[in-house]
């Protein structure tokens, strides 16, 4: 797990490590879902819920007194019961572990659904690792790996950017840098309020989209610092990092003009 990577969840309430070969994949709502698309070793899900101050431990005291089959298992810090259900699929069997535990006001509940009889020290280690992060503490400023929540703001972004240019200039829009000048006549045309904050987000956003399909060696992340969450493109060799909320809506805020193709030969 030393190898692993980071994630925090949307609100913070909590973060763990995960195995470097594993992604976030599209779940349930307030569910996250994990696993090696390569090589699948099994699907990791994870909930967690926030209640009164001894929430956590409660929730796992009446998993042990409601599920006979459940058992009191310590993993890490953390005390779980721990469960398992075997089933059939399409003539395969599996098995789905899952560990109930909690820590002050939060309980956590984690599946990890494997082929029957394989490992599941994948989830223990990341069980272990789990952190939840409190209330009112300011914790530093973190790039992790991009969650699926601002893979969604992105491509919101993107999609508000193509449609209003194809509706204004009744142009296509491809996301290269020649898309500049149409972003610019946008701009320059004032239909865009200087207040509407999500619009010009989404040109920073759309602006750093083009830099990385132009430019190898970039990836999308997510900055988390403080109550802000968002989408941050990162040179993967130097560790440089860009805000698209800088390159926009901050020249906005402040009342200062905004030319996309002055600010893109900038970047990098």
């Amino acid at each position: 797990m030393a190898q692993g990577k980071k994630f925090i969840s949307p609100g913070a309430w909590f973060s763990m490590i995960y195995p470097a070969d594993w992604n976030e994949f599209e779940d349930g709502e307030g569910s996250f879902l994990f696993y090696n698309p390569s090589e699948w070793t099994g699907n990791f899900r994870i909930s967690a819920y926030k209640g009164s101050a001894t929430y956590g431990k409660e929730a796992v005291c009446q998993e042990l007194k409601e599920n006979p089959s459940a058992t009191s298992v310590k993993i890490g810090n953390l005390e779980c019961a721990y469960s398992r259900e075997m089933f059939e699929e399409d003539g395969a069997y599996y098995t789905s572990h899952l560990w109930i535990a909690g820590t002050g006001d939060i309980a956590f509940e984690c599946s990890f659904t494997v082929n029957k009889g394989a490992s599941i020290t994948e989830a223990e280690a990341v069980i272990a690792s789990l952190e939840v992060r409190k209330e009112g503490v300011k914790y530093p400023a973190e790039i992790i790996p991009v969650r699926l929540s601002e893979i969604y703001q992105i491509n919101e972004a993107f999609e508000w950017v193509t449609t209003t240019v194809k509706e204004q200039l009744k142009k296509d829009f491809q996301g290269a840098e020649e898309d500049l000048v149409s972003m610019q006549q946008i701009i320059d045309s004032g239909v865009i309020a200087p207040k509407k904050k999500e619009a010009w987000l989404s040109f920073g956003i759309v602006l750093c989209v083009i830099l990385a399909n132009e430019v190898d060696g970039l990836e999308w992340m997510t900055l988390i610092d403080g109550n802000r969450e968002a989408p941050v493109l990162q040179n993967s060799t130097t560790g440089e990092w860009l805000d698209p909320m800088k390159l926009v809506w901050s020249k906005v805020k402040a009342g200062e003009s905004c030319n996309l193709t002055e600010t893109y030969k900038t970047l990098f």
